[in-house]
């Protein structure tokens, strides 16, 4: 089968635009399951938070565009939510969404200070030096990070977790927490929506291998290609895409028992691969010569000559 060119950061993003998935995200992450946010109140919102900094006649553009964000309103105030996907753990993190969140504060001060400007409406040369009144009020901004990796995230969690602090200079340092949620643990968790519940079970029990959990629960229900797409991206798993994709061409649905028995081989497979290439490398350490590394591929994995010999050739 031809690889498909459709990236696994475009299939996340498509899923979590969905109102109904993206509530479902947050009120799990941040609420507890309780339904806090509602997918009815949610509109798409403005993902790319880039800015100007400007300090002592000195000014810099910092780009920076988030992967999903929506707003919802509260009477006539509004709240900013920012979602970000990451597929590796990132050692600044914390640092990457603490500016991520001031763009967002930035930008709308902007917003504000140039409509100020324009009214010409300032009481006060204090106003007037800031661009900002008194009473102005930003809104807020609350972003959670979505960590796909299969690793356990090892990195930091907050500011503080990247710096170096003397002990007595602990209590005058500003933090800065972020919040993460990491779907290989993610168990815990209370969704709500059946398409970001199965696709976390799903994910988990790939990451765990647990094959058996797989074929025992979705034995008789078909997943949609949709989310078979999604499943594929999270767990990297360019012949789950492949798979959902075809049967999305003929118009069917992803049967997962049969998909993932096809991952199992395939990552036997891999193992394979992985053994025969330690063992050439191996032979090659102890000065064995590559016709003898040959005989001894063709008698430890049943092998014929030309498969053994394009082996050595290759890892050697």
């Amino acid at each position: 089968m031809e690889r498909n060119k459709i990236k696994p950061d475009t299939i996340l993003k498509t899923f979590w635009r969905d109102n109904e998935h993206f509530a479902d995200l947050f009120n799990a992450a941040l609420f507890d399951g309780r339904q806090v946010l509602k997918a009815g109140d949610l509109t798409e919102a403005d993902t790319d938070i880039s800015s100007v900094l400007k300090f002592n006649g000195h000014a810099e553009t910092m780009q920076k565009i988030l992967d999903v964000v929506k707003k919802t309103a509260y009477g006539v105030d509004f709240v900013i939510w920012g979602l970000e996907n990451q597929a590796k753990i990132h050692y600044a993190m914390p640092l990457r969404h603490m500016v991520g969140d001031a763009f967002s504060y930035m930008k709308e001060y902007d917003e504000i200070a140039a409509q100020n400007r324009k009214d010409k409406g300032f009481d006060s040369s204090e106003e007037f030096l800031s661009n900002f009144k008194k009473t102005d009020r930003l809104h807020p901004v609350i972003s959670l990070c979505v960590y796909y990796g299969e690793r356990e995230w090892d990195g930091p969690l907050s500011l503080k977790d990247m710096l170096k602090i003397p002990e007595e200079l602990e209590a005058m340092i500003a933090d800065y927490k972020m919040n993460l949620i990491q779907v290989r643990t993610s168990e815990s968790l209370k969704f709500c929506n059946p398409d970001v519940d199965t696709v976390f079970d799903v994910s988990r029990a790939i990451y765990a291998r647990d094959y058996q959990k797989i074929n025992r629960k979705y034995k008789d229900q078909a997943i949609s290609t949709d989310l078979g797409l999604v499943i594929g991206a999270i767990t990297e798993s360019q012949q789950l895409i492949d798979h959902a994709l075809e049967l999305e061409r003929k118009g069917g649905r992803v049967d997962m028992c049969n998909a993932l028995e096809e991952l199992k081989q395939e990552g036997v497979q891999e193992g394979v691969q992985k053994g025969i290439r330690i063992l050439i490398r191996t032979y090659k350490d102890f000065n064995v010569t590559k016709d003898s590394a040959v005989k001894k591929l063709m008698e430890e994995f049943s092998m014929p000559e030309d498969e053994a010999a394009d082996y050595v050739n290759r890892y050697w």
